[in-house]
């Protein structure tokens, strides 16, 4: 049976190449990966990941913690680890931490009982400094949301520039009230939204109103509620930024009652179909995903290798009708 150091040998390249080519790492180039992917098929090689985990005494599972299970941001993610996880003949372990920072402690710890081989993690708690003598021990990777208390490998996107852009966006339509509709400032990614939204409000001399903010709007509930509120003001918002997913499905029943412009962080099924159809700061959560259990994989192969601990992912603007069915007609100064 061919081994990885037999592919590198006859590639011509390392056997941490041969890694990075069977996980799916996109940074290999296009004719180094050709190469090794075609040495690979005349090889017939397959990792052995029984060895792997009885040298390691792990289990040949990665188990991956997200804040909610049924939110499109997140299963693409999951689907994106699993798919890299089994091209390793790998399995995963998922659960679903919630809001509760109590609940994250606890199913993390649980989770990293059972001898998994890495562990990625969204944090939801404002601290995961606990974690410190288990990412001693084995790949730790932080995805989404940056740990605090802990260094370790981390992937996320660049929140404050999406959201500075989609706020600038809507003040190019002429929007000078625009609200910010979304969830926990204690969540690092709302609160670096939140952050893009102000500087942009800075950046084109307009000033922030307290009145036009509505946090923890992840209901429907709770959404029509902030819409209300916001329509009662003495000067409405004309648009709103939506900090995330949830909150603009949430928003959706509402908007009939209440026309507004509106960009919406991170893209979900049918967001393309409604209408009007919403523009959002689109963000890629399978390239998340992907490069979470790469790195997994990559601490695995490679224990004492140095990566780069911090990797921040471009989001784009994708402009549909939800900004210009309620353009204002007015330029922004």
């Amino acid at each position: 049976m061919a081994t990885i150091r037999d592919v590198a040998a006859a590639a011509g390249v390392s056997a941490k190449t041969v890694s990075r080519v069977f996980n799916g790492d996109l940074h290999v180039r296009p004719e180094t990966r050709a190469r090794v992917e075609t040495t690979i098929r005349e090889l017939s090689y397959v990792p052995n990941v029984l060895a792997t985990s009885f040298r390691s005494g792990r289990s040949g599972v990665i188990g991956i913690a997200i804040p909610d299970i049924v939110d499109p941001f997140f299963a693409s993610i999951v689907r994106a680890v699993e798919d890299v996880a089994l091209a390793r003949g790998m399995s995963i372990m998922v659960a679903n931490l919630g809001d509760d920072p109590e609940r994250e402690h606890q199913i993390l710890e649980w989770m990293l009982s059972r001898q998994l081989s890495g562990l990625i993690v969204a944090p939801t708690s404002d601290d995961q400094g606990s974690l410190a003598a288990w990412a001693d021990r084995i790949p730790v990777v932080f995805i989404d949301r940056a740990p605090r208390g802990l260094a370790a490998d981390t992937f996320i996107q660049d929140d404050f520039c999406g959201a500075f852009d989609a706020t600038m966006h809507l003040i190019g339509h002429g929007h000078r009230r625009v609200a910010f509709l979304g969830g926990r400032l204690a969540l690092p990614t709302i609160a670096a939204r939140f952050e893009g939204y102000r500087s942009a409000l800075d950046e084109s001399a307009i000033g922030f109103d307290d009145e036009l903010t509505a946090l923890d709007a992840s209901t429907r509930e709770s959404a029509a509620a902030a819409l209300d509120r916001f329509a009662g003001l003495a000067v409405p918002p004309t648009a709103v930024f939506s900090s995330n997913a949830v909150s603009t499905i949430a928003m959706i029943p509402s908007l009939g009652e209440h026309p507004l412009g509106l960009v919406a962080f991170g893209d979900f099924p049918l967001a393309d179909m409604v209408s009007p159809s919403i523009s959002v700061i689109e963000q890629d959560p399978i390239e998340l995903g992907r490069l979470a259990a790469a790195r997994i994989l990559d601490r695995i192969e490679s224990p004492g290798a140095a990566f780069d601990s911090r990797t921040v992912l471009d989001v784009r603007l994708i402009e549909r009708m939800s900004c210009q069915q309620f353009d204002t007609g007015t330029a922004a100064e």
